[in-house]
């Protein structure tokens, strides 16, 4: 039990530790774990896994035509794995996409040991939680081999160990977005994703096919910022807003002026009836 409350402060570490900056020390524990965004890089769609039914999958299978989060798991993980699903699965819950639909989630376990049985558990528990239409559809669970999953894990910038001591892996919490053509586009990191940040990534990753002009202006106003792993307020582009929008009062001001200034010029005819009385 002690053991295993360790390992839940230690994952909780690595979970807000996978972004501190270079400068920082990590815990002993986090050694070899990373999570570093490889933003644009090429997903290798080639690899092959095995889907929850047992059948054989490429990674391709899930891209082509929606944006596609990806989220690194293990089945058998007591702790952050576990919190970071519930957060994934609860945060698209509030986002009015759909699931099959608009966006593909692929879960990938980075444990060659986890089986296709393992993955249809998983899959069948959150999708209670979520709760919604598309998760049969959109959500995908997935097992593999050692050399996929290192392969996969190397090229999104996904480290994790095995820890002797505890007989667990070591690894951060976060989640991913890429591109239908399977670029990485957006990186989260922690357990906590705010529902409006992942539906703008996800509309900018789909290159605006989905979402609606609402979220256009959203992306305008906003930009995402990768030390921080997260949407934040674009100031500069705010102030243009802001710029324009007053240019338009202040035209609109005057144009108004010019015309109540017409209208109370007396007319010629008018004057000349004035003069003779």
């Amino acid at each position: 039990m002690r053991s295993g409350r360790f390992l839940a402060t230690a994952c909780m570490t690595l979970a807000s530790a996978a972004v501190l900056p270079a400068q920082y020390t990590g815990p002993a524990i986090a050694k070899g774990v990373t999570f570093e965004q490889k933003l644009n890089a090429p997903v290798p769609l080639d690899l092959v896994f095995r889907d929850e039914s047992g059948n054989a999958v490429p990674l391709r299978t899930y891209f082509g035509d929606k944006p596609v989060i990806l989220s690194l798991v293990y089945f058998k993980c007591p702790s952050l794995c576990p919190m970071s699903m519930h957060e994934t699965v609860m945060s698209l819950r509030r986002v009015s996409l759909e699931p099959g639909r608009n966006y593909n989630v692929v879960v990938v376990s980075f444990d060659p040991s986890d089986t296709p049985a393992m993955a249809a558990e998983k899959k069948a528990y959150y999708a209670k939680e979520f709760g919604k239409p598309g998760f049969n559809d959109g959500w995908h669970f997935l097992t593999g081999s050692q050399d996929a999953v290192s392969k996969l894990a190397s090229v999104v910038g996904f480290g994790y160990r095995w820890d002797s001591g505890t007989r667990q892996f070591v690894h951060a919490g976060g989640i991913m977005v890429a591109t239908p053509e399977g670029k990485m586009s957006r990186y989260f990191y922690g357990i906590n994703y705010v529902p409006a940040d992942l539906r703008m990534a996800l509309v900018e990753a789909s290159q605006h096919k989905i979402g609606s002009p609402v979220d256009y202006v959203l992306l305008f106003c906003f930009h995402y910022d990768a030390t921080q792993g997260k949407y934040t307020l674009a100031i500069i582009n705010v102030l243009k807003i802001a710029a324009a929008l007053t240019l338009f009062l202040l035209g609109g001001l005057l144009y108004l002026l010019m015309r109540r200034d017409k209208n109370n010029k007396p007319q010629p005819a008018l004057k000349e009836l004035r003069r003779l009385g």
